[in-house]
């Protein structure tokens, strides 16, 4: 029985009970998970998903934080509709889009939430880099779209600029841990920086005002 049967048969197992659950991603299983061991949703919390297509995070994030929340996800993509969240097509790196997600959150939010990634190169350093520009990205939104005290997780690939990245990271929360769940694949490279105790936008870093170039990036995991 070799490591890599085992992990193909972990991901099927998770692929399955995604359809059979009606998620729209097995990947729901992680933001299941990371939420299970730090806690990071609360009835009546404001979410934002960044990169949210196809809508596995936002079923997930709806559940765990009714009564009274409210869950908002923007993409590249058009997002098919999710009920008890509301879906915009923009780009996170848009001024014009981050002033749109706030009217559609009444305000900042709680949580900010990404599993985006790059479109996969084939040259892992350039996918790396990538992911990682994604991420601050995602830092860089949370200067004008989360509360402070709030909390954020996202993906990340590992490799040479984790330790820069963690620092932002470290400069922008209270408490930043590393997680990687069990339903992602072990053979993946994939791991979830979850921040804790945002310090307010003066501590993080400014908003892009170009959507010009950077990574295209998609939602991994799509079921067919």
């Amino acid at each position: 029985m070799t490591r890599r049967w085992v992990a193909e048969r972990r991901a099927e197992h998770y692929y399955r009970m995604a359809k059979r659950m009606d998620y729209r991603s097995r990947a729901a299983f992680k933001l299941m998970q990371i939420d299970e061991r730090f806690r990071i949703f609360r009835p009546g919390d404001k979410v934002l998903d960044l990169g949210a297509a196809p809508g596995g995070w936002l079923q997930v994030a709806v559940d765990l934080v009714e009564p009274g929340g409210t869950v908002v996800g923007i993409d590249l993509r058009p997002i098919k509709r999710v009920p008890g969240a509301r879906t915009m097509k923009g780009d996170i790196r848009s001024p014009e889009s981050l002033q749109r997600l706030r009217g559609m959150l009444d305000g900042r939010a709680d949580v900010i939430i990404s599993d985006m990634a790059p479109n996969i190169s084939g040259a892992y350093s350039t996918d790396h880099a990538r992911s990682v520009e994604l991420c601050e990205h995602c830092l860089a939104a949370a200067s004008s779209m989360l509360k402070q005290g709030g909390k954020m997780v996202m993906k990340v690939f590992q490799g040479d600029l984790m330790p820069g990245l963690i620092k932002q990271a470290e400069g922008a929360f209270d408490s930043v841990k590393i997680h990687s769940p069990d339903a992602s694949r072990k053979t993946s490279s994939e791991l979830y920086i979850i921040g804790e105790g945002f310090r307010g936008a003066e501590d993080a870093p400014e908003a892009s005002d170009s959507s010009e170039g950077g990574p295209e990036f998609r939602r991994r995991g799509t079921l067919p």
